[in-house]
């Protein structure tokens, strides 16, 4: 009996991550779909099941080309000023587009910059976290009250949540790590950890 539990286990560890990983695509592009599907079904005569995810594709490949224009993409950013006047739409809008250009510019200017280890005292407790910006020139009442610290994003495991600290610079220890395997490991509580890579050795 607990030969057929273990076979089972094994099993199940392996067709969870795959079965979930094939929900949450096929979720995913079904929403997407569902942007343009709708209004396609009342207007064609027969709707191509993927029609809506293709159009939606297409729009942000011509949105972004039409931001590259000097003429079109003026235009928007005047929008996008009028849109960030608005209390309730900046209240949403105004997030969600910093939260989208923090990781999108990665490790450039304005994106998340480097990883490191936040040494929490006299606990001995240290946490993974991302740097995320080092001045706050353009915030001044946290400017006059931050000294030498940074913010840094420390996400929480299982989950996509995360909490921001301002940090002294002396309490940073950088590792030689890219982003995207730090954030890998922090939402997954460090389960596994690759043998052989370089970022193992630095922390």
């Amino acid at each position: 009996m607990k030969q057929l539990q273990k076979i089972f286990l094994q099993g199940l560890v392996t067709f969870l991550p795959i079965a979930l990983t094939i929900y949450i695509i096929y979720a995913g592009i079904a929403i997407v779909d569902s942007f343009l599907g709708d209004a396609l079904r009342q207007v064609l005569p027969m709707y191509i099941p993927g029609l809506g995810f293709l159009l939606t594709v297409l729009l942000i490949l011509l949105l972004g080309l039409m931001l590259n224009n000097l003429i079109a993409g003026g235009i928007f950013q005047k929008l996008e000023q009028r849109l960030t006047q608005v209390p309730f739409i900046k209240a949403i809008y105004s997030p969600l587009r910093d939260l989208m250009n923090l990781f999108s510019k990665g490790g450039g200017p304005g994106g998340l910059q480097k990883v490191v280890l936040v040494d929490m005292g006299d606990s001995g407790v240290r946490l993974l976290g991302l740097v995320t910006r080092e001045n706050f020139r353009d915030v001044p009442a946290i400017e006059q009250n931050a000294g030498d610290r940074v913010a840094v994003y420390v996400p929480m495991s299982y989950g996509l949540g995360g909490f921001t600290l301002m940090v002294p610079r002396s309490r940073l220890t950088p590792l030689d790590m890219p982003i995207e395997r730090a954030m890998s490991l922090a939402i997954t509580g460090w389960v596994k950890a690759d043998k052989g890579e370089g970022d193992k050795k630095n922390v």
